[in-house]
């Protein structure tokens, strides 16, 4: 007996737009049986996820901080993944261009000038970049498989800034706490119109996300991008190159994570340290994905996946759960998201028989 999956001949519309929703709200579901289990009041503990982080002018500055870097990354992995390359080692590249963005407020404290800022972000996006060419490099000359390569990559990366942090990096008049020094005024991405918390990094994640949007919707690369992921039989016809894709696509999505990396040290923490992402580059796998590889709905699903972790902050002071809740609820979405996609476009064929003369539909 086997699970076969069969291609349906007609797709229903509004299922396909619904899907994401219809993920939501069974991830809702199943979360508030999940709270049953604990012995939590399900409509308090929603309550206290996503909508109580949601009250205040505070929170909102906070959810915006962490909506930016799953913005900014996921709409990079939006435009890999529509060209069928996987690149799931951001968190690496995020680190790596957090490192590489450093270099010059850790390197030269005492230097002060406009041009450190401008110069930061450049090698952050650089630095993301270049990280990200080494998978790419790897399955053009090699024939690796880039999901291997770049998730092998993020270990690295997280131990080599974990080197940095407690040798070479770390302050000498930090009380051995393994960080760098606190980065000089000129080296901090500013508030947001000064109103608060939030910084710039926000404006960064939109501004990338509507520029790749108009990239797919009007231009050329774009249209070579969407070819190239659904057929590269029909995208050589074209005369696109596979190759060069996946040169492209690992660059834009490396070097936007990067960005985000040097922007969330820059306008969050203000110095380098061994924990700098709560997994931001994972989750935005799930954020890409919920956003249907769009990326205007990169930016809806990174607000709403950003909830999760500001929600699951607040969760636990108002209800006493473990901060892992947030978590599970990303693993919930990204499996619903999947499976509603994977039923909406296959039927299940159940074999009952070894030589499939027996079948039943589902």
């Amino acid at each position: 007996m086997r699970i076969e999956l069969e291609k349906r001949a007609g797709l229903s519309p509004m299922f396909s737009i619904l899907s994401p929703l219809l993920a939501l709200v069974l991830t809702l579901i199943f979360g508030a049986i999940m709270f049953w289990l604990m012995g939590k009041s399900p409509v308090g503990a929603l309550h206290s996820f996503f909508i109580e982080p949601l009250l205040d002018v505070w929170s909102l500055h906070e959810l915006a901080i962490k909506a930016a870097p799953l913005i900014l990354i996921g709409a990079g992995l939006s435009i890999c993944y529509r060209s069928n390359n996987w690149n799931i080692g951001a968190e690496g590249q995020f680190t790596i261009g957090a490192i590489t963005g450093s270099i010059i407020p850790v390197m030269y404290p005492d230097w002060h000038s406009p041009l450190i800022l401008p110069l930061m972000l450049t090698f952050g996006l650089l630095g993301g970049a270049a990280y990200a060419a080494i998978p790419a490099l790897l399955k053009t000359r090699f024939n690796t498989n880039e999901i291997l390569t770049s998730l092998m990559l993020v270990y690295i990366a997280q131990l080599y800034l974990d080197w940095l942090m407690r040798g070479p990096w770390r302050d000498p008049q930090g009380y051995n706490f393994p960080q760098t020094k606190a980065f000089q005024i000129e080296a901090v991405l500013p508030e947001l119109l000064g109103s608060g918390r939030a910084h710039w990094g926000i404006v960064f994640a939109l501004v990338a996300a509507v520029a790749l949007w108009f990239m797919m919707r009007f231009l050329l690369k774009g249209f070579e991008v969407a070819v190239l992921g659904q057929s590269e039989r029909a995208g050589r016809f074209a005369g696109f190159s596979a190759r060069r894709m996946v040169w492209f696509s690992m660059l834009l999505s490396g070097g936007l994570a990067g960005l985000a990396g040097i922007s969330e040290v820059s306008g969050s923490i203000g110095h380098l340290q061994p924990a700098i992402s709560p997994g931001y580059g994972f989750t935005a796998i799930i954020v890409a994905f919920l956003g249907r590889l769009n990326p205007l709905g990169v930016i809806a699903s990174g607000f709403v996946l950003a909830l999760t972790y500001l929600g699951g902050e607040a969760a636990q002071l108002s209800i006493g759960i473990s901060e892992k809740i947030s978590r599970v609820f990303q693993g919930l979405l990204l499996f619903f998201v999947l499976s509603c996609d994977t039923l909406i476009h296959y039927r299940i064929r159940l074999m009952l028989s070894a030589a499939g003369t027996r079948e039943a539909k589902g």
